[in-house]
Protein backbone atom coordinates (compact mmCIF):
# COMPACT_ATOMS: atom_id res chain seq x y z
CA UNK A 1 0.00 0.00 0.00
CA UNK A 2 2.66 2.39 0.92
CA UNK A 3 4.73 2.01 -2.40
CA UNK A 4 1.77 2.54 -4.23
CA UNK A 5 0.95 5.93 -2.78
CA UNK A 6 4.83 6.90 -3.11
CA UNK A 7 5.01 5.69 -6.21
CA UNK A 8 1.53 7.20 -7.26
CA UNK A 9 3.22 10.33 -5.41
CA UNK A 10 6.75 10.54 -7.28
CA UNK A 11 4.66 10.05 -10.94
CA UNK A 12 2.63 13.27 -9.93
CA UNK A 13 5.67 15.25 -8.63
CA UNK A 14 7.31 14.10 -12.63
CA UNK A 15 3.54 15.27 -14.07
CA UNK A 16 3.03 18.31 -12.48
CA UNK A 17 6.80 19.52 -13.34
CA UNK A 18 6.17 19.06 -17.02
CA UNK A 19 2.71 20.61 -16.71
CA UNK A 20 4.00 24.07 -18.17
CA UNK A 21 5.94 22.28 -21.23
CA UNK A 22 2.33 20.47 -21.93
CA UNK A 23 0.35 23.31 -21.71
CA UNK A 24 2.85 25.86 -24.36
CA UNK A 25 2.85 22.25 -26.58
CA UNK A 26 -0.88 21.87 -26.66
CA UNK A 27 -1.38 25.94 -26.78
CA UNK A 28 1.23 25.66 -29.90
CA UNK A 29 -1.33 23.04 -31.60
CA UNK A 30 -4.52 24.45 -30.55
CA UNK A 31 -3.48 28.18 -30.69
CA UNK A 32 -5.62 30.79 -29.67
CA UNK A 33 -8.29 28.38 -28.04
CA UNK A 34 -6.59 28.62 -24.51
CA UNK A 35 -9.62 26.78 -23.05
CA UNK A 36 -9.09 23.81 -25.07
CA UNK A 37 -6.09 23.77 -24.08
CA UNK A 38 -6.31 23.92 -20.31
CA UNK A 39 -9.03 21.03 -21.14
CA UNK A 40 -6.19 19.07 -22.44
CA UNK A 41 -3.58 19.47 -20.10
CA UNK A 42 -5.85 18.50 -17.17
CA UNK A 43 -7.64 15.67 -18.93
CA UNK A 44 -3.84 14.11 -19.86
CA UNK A 45 -2.82 14.95 -15.67
CA UNK A 46 -6.31 13.26 -14.57
CA UNK A 47 -5.18 10.25 -16.75
CA UNK A 48 -1.48 9.99 -15.64
CA UNK A 49 -3.01 9.92 -12.04
CA UNK A 50 -5.75 7.31 -13.04
CA UNK A 51 -3.04 5.15 -14.32
CA UNK A 52 -0.06 5.94 -12.02
CA UNK A 53 -0.08 2.44 -10.40
CA UNK A 54 -1.24 0.77 -13.18
CA UNK A 55 2.10 1.37 -15.47
CA UNK A 56 5.43 0.37 -15.53
CA UNK A 57 7.25 3.78 -15.35
CA UNK A 58 10.38 1.79 -16.05
CA UNK A 59 9.75 0.96 -19.74
CA UNK A 60 7.88 4.07 -20.34
CA UNK A 61 9.33 7.44 -19.36
CA UNK A 62 6.57 9.77 -17.89
CA UNK A 63 7.58 13.15 -20.10
CA UNK A 64 7.30 10.68 -23.36
CA UNK A 65 3.91 9.06 -22.27
CA UNK A 66 2.28 12.63 -20.94
CA UNK A 67 2.98 14.30 -24.83
CA UNK A 68 1.63 11.50 -26.04
CA UNK A 69 -1.91 11.61 -24.13
CA UNK A 70 -1.75 14.42 -25.00
CA UNK A 71 -1.01 14.63 -28.46
CA UNK A 72 -4.12 11.88 -28.77
CA UNK A 73 -6.55 14.53 -26.73
CA UNK A 74 -5.51 17.35 -29.34
CA UNK A 75 -6.29 14.72 -32.05
CA UNK A 76 -9.72 13.95 -30.21
CA UNK A 77 -10.30 17.64 -29.62
CA UNK A 78 -10.16 18.41 -33.27
CA UNK A 79 -11.96 15.50 -34.02
CA UNK A 80 -15.17 16.06 -31.82
CA UNK A 81 -14.76 20.18 -33.88
CA UNK A 82 -15.75 18.40 -36.59
CA UNK A 83 -12.12 19.13 -38.10
CA UNK A 84 -10.62 16.43 -40.36
CA UNK A 85 -7.99 14.65 -39.03
CA UNK A 86 -6.06 12.35 -41.34
CA UNK A 87 -4.92 8.79 -40.53
CA UNK A 88 -1.27 9.00 -39.47
CA UNK A 89 -0.68 12.51 -39.05
CA UNK A 90 1.15 13.78 -35.86
CA UNK A 91 0.60 16.73 -33.72
CA UNK A 92 2.84 18.77 -35.48
CA UNK A 93 0.72 18.39 -39.24
CA UNK A 94 -2.35 19.47 -37.81
CA UNK A 95 -0.96 23.01 -38.39
CA UNK A 96 -1.33 24.98 -40.83
CA UNK A 97 0.00 23.48 -43.99
CA UNK A 98 3.25 25.52 -44.67
CA UNK A 99 3.85 26.92 -40.66
CA UNK A 100 7.31 26.63 -39.58
CA UNK A 101 8.40 23.08 -37.46
CA UNK A 102 6.79 23.73 -33.85
CA UNK A 103 9.61 24.38 -31.36
CA UNK A 104 8.65 23.07 -28.16
CA UNK A 105 8.34 19.85 -30.51
CA UNK A 106 11.65 19.72 -31.75
CA UNK A 107 12.95 20.34 -28.73
CA UNK A 108 10.88 17.25 -27.01
CA UNK A 109 11.98 15.13 -30.45
CA UNK A 110 15.67 16.56 -29.23
CA UNK A 111 15.24 15.05 -25.71
CA UNK A 112 13.84 11.94 -26.60
CA UNK A 113 16.27 10.96 -29.69
CA UNK A 114 18.94 11.55 -26.75
CA UNK A 115 17.51 9.62 -24.41
CA UNK A 116 16.99 6.58 -26.89
CA UNK A 117 20.61 6.97 -27.85
CA UNK A 118 21.90 6.75 -24.47
CA UNK A 119 20.72 3.62 -24.18
CA UNK A 120 22.87 2.89 -27.24
CA UNK A 121 26.37 0.82 -26.69
CA UNK A 122 29.16 3.44 -27.22
CA UNK A 123 29.81 1.87 -30.50
CA UNK A 124 26.44 2.17 -31.42
CA UNK A 125 26.02 5.71 -30.31
CA UNK A 126 28.89 6.96 -32.35
CA UNK A 127 28.29 5.52 -35.62
CA UNK A 128 24.70 6.19 -35.27
CA UNK A 129 25.79 9.92 -34.65
CA UNK A 130 28.17 9.84 -37.15
CA UNK A 131 26.07 8.39 -39.86
CA UNK A 132 22.93 10.00 -39.82
CA UNK A 133 23.39 13.17 -37.82
CA UNK A 134 26.88 14.03 -39.01
CA UNK A 135 26.07 12.91 -42.46
CA UNK A 136 29.48 10.73 -42.95
CA UNK A 137 29.19 8.05 -45.12
CA UNK A 138 30.04 4.77 -44.09
CA UNK A 139 33.23 4.50 -45.71
CA UNK A 140 34.47 7.78 -43.89
CA UNK A 141 33.42 6.25 -40.71
CA UNK A 142 35.23 3.34 -41.05
CA UNK A 143 38.62 5.06 -41.84
CA UNK A 144 37.96 7.01 -38.77
CA UNK A 145 37.10 4.41 -36.43
CA UNK A 146 39.55 1.75 -37.54
CA UNK A 147 36.56 -1.63 -38.49
CA UNK A 148 35.22 -2.56 -41.92
CA UNK A 149 32.67 -1.10 -43.56
CA UNK A 150 30.66 -3.69 -43.35
CA UNK A 151 30.94 -3.15 -39.70
CA UNK A 152 29.54 0.49 -39.95
CA UNK A 153 26.60 -0.03 -41.74
CA UNK A 154 25.63 -3.37 -39.54
CA UNK A 155 25.78 -1.07 -36.18
CA UNK A 156 24.16 2.00 -37.82
CA UNK A 157 21.39 -0.54 -38.91
CA UNK A 158 21.29 -2.22 -35.49
CA UNK A 159 21.08 1.46 -33.64
CA UNK A 160 18.09 2.59 -35.98
CA UNK A 161 16.44 -0.83 -35.32
CA UNK A 162 17.05 -0.34 -31.88
CA UNK A 163 15.53 3.24 -31.22
CA UNK A 164 12.35 1.83 -33.23
CA UNK A 165 12.14 -0.57 -31.20
CA UNK A 166 12.59 1.74 -27.95
CA UNK A 167 9.75 3.89 -29.15
CA UNK A 168 7.65 1.34 -30.34
CA UNK A 169 7.71 -0.03 -26.83
CA UNK A 170 6.79 3.35 -25.46
CA UNK A 171 4.01 4.45 -27.62
CA UNK A 172 6.26 7.19 -29.22
CA UNK A 173 5.10 8.12 -33.11
CA UNK A 174 5.92 12.06 -32.39
CA UNK A 175 9.55 11.11 -33.94
CA UNK A 176 10.31 10.19 -37.13
CA UNK A 177 12.98 7.16 -36.45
Amino acid sequence: MYDERARRTTVMELCLAERESLRRYVGSILGRDSHAAEDVVQETMLRAWQLADRIDWQDRPVRMWLFRVARNLVIDHHRRDGRAVPVGLGASELEEPHSQPDPAEQVIDRRVLIEMMQRLSPAHREVLARVHLLGHAGEEVAAVLGVPVGTVKSRAHNAVRLIRAELARADWTGVAA
